[in-house]
């Protein structure tokens, strides 16, 4: 099975044959279709972090399952899928909660990929940059037959952590003032579930007159390009002097989460969706958070419940509320995934696809 590898932090993807696992109890081997090309494995590459080296990347995946392991009902062969990421045991703190995108279960520690002696990690329990992958039954979603793969592989990540921070997330209130910060792929989609929200005032923020336009398509109602001046001085400009209602970073940089949390008004709420490098920190003004009443939250994945919020994108998907064939820019072949990854780099796409077929 042919799947791309990163031997080593920072460098190239190497195209690998390793061996797959028969699938384990309550695991699924989905035959990848389609892996959106996301910026947090282009964290996993470039930074220090918590999953070592060698792993395959690629966590927005769907496709088709191929086999069960012992104990699985919820699937079956032939069913067309999209995983969501990550670990939900449904009997942690956590989980019990209705919090499931904080599962506090440990990742599984069984090997499910190996090159000769060597494990080889799927990155966020997905690893899809690869023909195929063992993944949790609990984390699969069936789709209906009309939804086309490529576009469900978005609903795994990009659409679901991008719509998810406002509409359950924040949940974003009708006629209300949103700046989102940081257009790319979950960027835009956070301006679409601004649109979803009824918001009136969308504000998209960036350096990239293309990824502008693009926020335009999709809903935004201002355009502000960063290059030009302040963000936050433009956003209160847009906004009577008083600030949006709610500001989102998508970027994952300390310098723009303290822009979203100033573009606020009083009463205010900025969501932190971009993921920082794991050492970075953010200071905050403590008196000034007393006297503003801000609020300053944290958005995981969009907290997402993915039974539940994934038929919910699709459906939107179906009767024409979102888009996401217009999210796709590019499609790569496997081999092609160190370009897809540049191209995301320089700016050129709102989402690359690795396409298997």
């Amino acid at each position: 099975m042919k799947a791309a590898v990163l031997w080593e932090r920072r460098a190239p993807l190497v195209i690998e044959d390793l061996d797959l696992a028969d699938p384990a109890p309550g695991e699924a081997r989905v035959r990848i279709v389609a892996s959106g090309v996301c910026h947090s494995d282009l964290h996993h590459i470039q930074r220090e972090s918590w999953v070592a080296p060698p792993f395959v990347p690629g966590h927005e995946a769907a496709g088709v399952v191929e086999a069960v392991g012992e104990g699985v009902t919820r699937v079956r062969p032939g069913d067309r899928v999209v995983s969501a990421f990550g670990v939900r045991c449904g009997e942690c703190f956590f989980c019990q909660r209705g919090q499931p995108y904080l599962c506090a279960t440990p990742y599984p520690t069984h090997v499910r990929l190996r090159r000769g002696d060597q494990a080889v990690t799927p990155l966020l329990n997905v690893g899809s940059f690869a023909e195929r992958a063992n993944l949790d039954a609990r984390n699969l979603v069936v789709l209906p037959d009309d939804m086309p793969l490529e576009p469900a592989a978005l609903i795994a990540c990009g659409v679901t952590t991008g719509i998810g921070a406002v509409i359950t997330t924040a949940r974003v209130e009708p006629g209300a003032s949103v700046a989102v910060i940081g257009l790319g792929g979950v960027g835009l989609n956070v301006v679409q579930g601004a649109v979803l929200a009824g918001a009136a005032r969308i504000i998209a923020v960036d350096l990239v007159p293309y990824k502008l336009e693009l926020a335009r398509e999709f809903g935004a109602t201002h355009l502000i390009d960063a290059r030009e001046g302040d963000p936050v001085e433009r956003v209160k400009q847009l906004t009577g002097g008083w600030g949006a209602d709610y500001a989102f970073e998508v970027i994952g940089n300390p310098a723009t989460i303290a822009q979203a949390y100033e573009a606020t008004r009083k009463g205010g709420v900025a969501v932190v969706v971009g993921v920082a490098p794991e050492e970075a920190t953010v200071a905050i003004n403590a008196v000034g958070m007393m006297r503003t009443g801000k609020t300053l939250v944290g958005c995981n994945y969009g907290s997402v419940r993915p039974a539940i919020d994934f038929p919910r994108y699709v459906d939107l998907y179906r009767h024409g509320r979102i888009k996401l064939d217009e999210l796709i820019s590019r499609r790569f072949a496997l081999d092609e995934a160190n370009e897809a990854f540049a191209a995301m780099e320089r700016g050129e796409v709102a989402r690359g696809v690795i396409v298997f077929e």
